[in-house]
């Protein structure tokens, strides 16, 4: 953006070094890079020429834990009864029949239902690397290359962590339909991400798919490659207990152990679900200060569990959100079920409050993709921000001062109105700009592949 925009907040969500506040009549200007140039709260009626955004303007969410093409399991997984396993092979089913093509298609569907959803970044994490089989496109990155297009379609930032998976199991070659994710060794997956370039809306990072699909001697590659770049490291950890005693009999140590060995953990470091953790696995996620990507929409679709997300954050690890395998998409929902799910896991109330969620589902998300100057709605921050109506059938009724309690623990991604990216308006009125009928877009890329 080369000229200044200014926008009209009715109520937004803002720093305050006591913690975060609703403030009333608040001027947002944004400057030239897309970024926040100054905050005005109390700046009274909407002035001639700024854009107005009635409701409660929030940080936009990051979505830290996304696999694009999940979305069309939607209701696929959902027939009759089956398991985490059999779900699986539904999803190899489908991740068969993409190709560069289609998945720009599927994916920029899907990132604008995300934006519609008031998300303004998304973790992806891509192990779709080459065709059925395992044969290489003509260009490697073809599949990756596709997602960041997709991105830029649906007017978000995209950070791709694009993931080593190597094998089926401890010891184990990869199953038929695994071929397309492997790249053979950790070198060559190295070699290969090492060509995928970074643009205005997109970084790049890393990720080791799980410690089953990842030789332990070859996990130090990757955490190398991540470390020698700054770049976010991402991982899937203990999300079926079947994992952890299949690495205690390949290991004799657990999962969070054996990547603490190899040097995957640390602060750009997200593990994600970290359902099924020692009391040992949390002292060593919390002494090395590693995130936490809790999915709780998907961790309750597939039965793994309810996590020790509590004693995590108690502990010290900065705890983000993400919708992981799209059964649901509404970051509002995301957030609230954190406290909920502890809440039947204890049978007490009150956990995290709703500012500790919306950050979580804002600032904290944003920093573990690598995009630090994003989350806080603040002078020198993007410009990156949603608004949600508080008129609707969920949200009317409480005082704006309560926005973030109404935001949290009412509204859904169906009462978001505006989308922002970079000072640029990318949802007006519910509709998106870039994509103006996401559910069409949606029904004919994921028909394509029936």
């Amino acid at each position: 953006m080369s000229a200044v925009v200014t926008y009209w907040a009715e109520h937004a969500w803002l720093p305050h070094v006591n913690g975060p506040v609703v403030e009333r009549d608040v001027l947002i200007a944004v400057g030239p890079g897309g970024r926040i140039a100054k905050v005005t709260p109390d700046s009274g009626p909407c002035p001639s020429g700024a854009i107005r955004l009635g409701g409660l303007v929030l940080p936009g969410h990051a979505n830290a834990h996304s696999h694009a093409f999940h979305r069309a399991l939607r209701g696929n997984v959902q027939v009759g009864s089956g398991t985490f396993w059999t779900w699986r092979d539904t999803m190899y089913r489908f991740a068969g029949a993409l190709d560069p093509d289609s998945y720009l298609e599927l994916a920029t569907a899907v990132y604008a239902e995300m934006a519609l959803a008031g998300i303004t970044a998304v973790g992806e994490f891509h192990y779709l690397h080459h065709a059925p089989g395992g044969v290489r496109y003509d260009n490697p990155n073809a599949m990756g290359e596709a997602l960041i297009e997709a991105a830029l379609r649906a007017g978000i930032r995209i950070t791709l962590l694009d993931t080593c998976y190597l094998s089926s199991g401890f010891g184990a070659e990869p199953t038929k339909p695994q071929l397309r994710f492997s790249d053979g060794d950790a070198d060559s997956w190295a070699e290969r991400i090492s060509e995928l370039k970074p643009a205005e809306h997109a970084r790049i990072g890393a990720a080791v798919h799980s410690v089953r699909a990842v030789p332990a001697e070859q996990l130090g590659t990757v955490a190398h490659w991540a470390v020698m770049r700054k770049a976010p490291l991402h991982v899937h950890l203990s999300e079926q207990t079947a994992e952890n005693d299949a690495c205690l009999a390949a290991h004799g140590v657990t999962p969070t152990r054996l990547l603490g060995d190899h040097g995957v953990l640390g602060p750009r470091t997200s593990v994600v679900h970290a359902t099924h953790l020692t009391d040992e696995d949390i002292h060593l996620l919390s002494d090395t200060s590693t995130v936490v990507c809790m999915c709780p929409t998907t961790e309750r679709d597939l039965a793994d569990g309810i996590g020790p997300a509590r004693r995590l954050a108690s502990s010290g690890c900065p705890i983000t959100l993400g919708s992981d395998s799209h059964a649901v998409i509404d970051p509002f929902e995301e957030a609230r079920a954190l406290e909920l799910d502890e809440r039947l896991r204890t049978r007490t109330r009150g956990h995290w409050t709703a500012n500790a969620l919306l950050r979580a589902s804002t600032e904290d998300g944003h920093a573990s993709l690598g995009w630090s100057e994003a989350g806080r709605i603040e002078a020198g921050s993007l410009a990156d921000f949603c608004a949600v109506a508080l008129d609707t059938v969920r949200t009317a009724g409480p005082r704006p001062a309560l926005g973030a309690e109404i935001a949290v623990f009412a509204a859904s991604a169906a009462d978001v109105r505006h989308v922002v990216v970079g000072g640029r308006h990318i949802v007006k009125d519910g509709v998106h700009q870039l994509v103006p009928d996401v559910p069409k877009a949606l029904a004919e890329a994921i028909a394509a592949l029936q």
